[in-house]
């Protein structure tokens, strides 16, 4: 089963302890020998998944959305993002160079194209620009790609 995964950035500790509990429930409900992690190992619910798709046996295989794609995250996350990065088992890229939201999208479609199946950290809200997380749920229902919401009961964003 190949799982991709797609979320909110810069969520409070406390919501993090709450999605990484969820994301850990969906891992255990398969054998994880047979399950593969697709993301994009952006600090937050991409890399988390991963990392708990790993933890429990399974592989990885990361998206890259574009060249630029790793400074453009935080600089406290680049340890974790290149650890994961050493651990995959496929690397895809979109062949795009600028970080931006174009090429985030692109990345996201890349990876809906790889998936069974989508797993969503996601409020239910508008995507805040484009390329968020509501506008690559709406791309894997429009491709027919199943998604599955995970957001904790009353939890919020800033």
């Amino acid at each position: 089963m190949r799982i991709g995964i797609t979320g909110h950035r810069g969520l409070s500790a406390d919501v993090e302890v709450q999605v990484r509990s969820l994301l850990a429930d969906v891992v255990r409900a398969y054998d994880a020998r047979d399950l593969v992690a697709v993301s994009c190992i952006a600090d937050g619910p991409d890399a988390w998944f991963a990392e708990t798709v790993l933890h429990h046996g399974g592989r990885m295989e990361i998206v890259i959305p574009a060249d630029e794609y790793r400074a453009g995250l935080p600089d406290w996350h680049h340890p974790t993002y290149d650890t994961l990065l050493r651990r995959a088992s496929d690397v895809h890229r979109t062949g795009l160079k600028e970080s931006d939201s174009h090429a985030h999208m692109a990345g996201s479609e890349l990876l809906v194209g790889l998936v069974d199946e989508l797993l969503a950290v996601w409020d239910g809200q508008p995507a805040r620009g484009y390329g968020g997380t509501a506008d690559v749920a709406a791309y894997a229902n429009r491709t027919g790609v199943p998604v599955h919401i995970l957001w904790p009961e009353g939890a919020t964003r800033d």
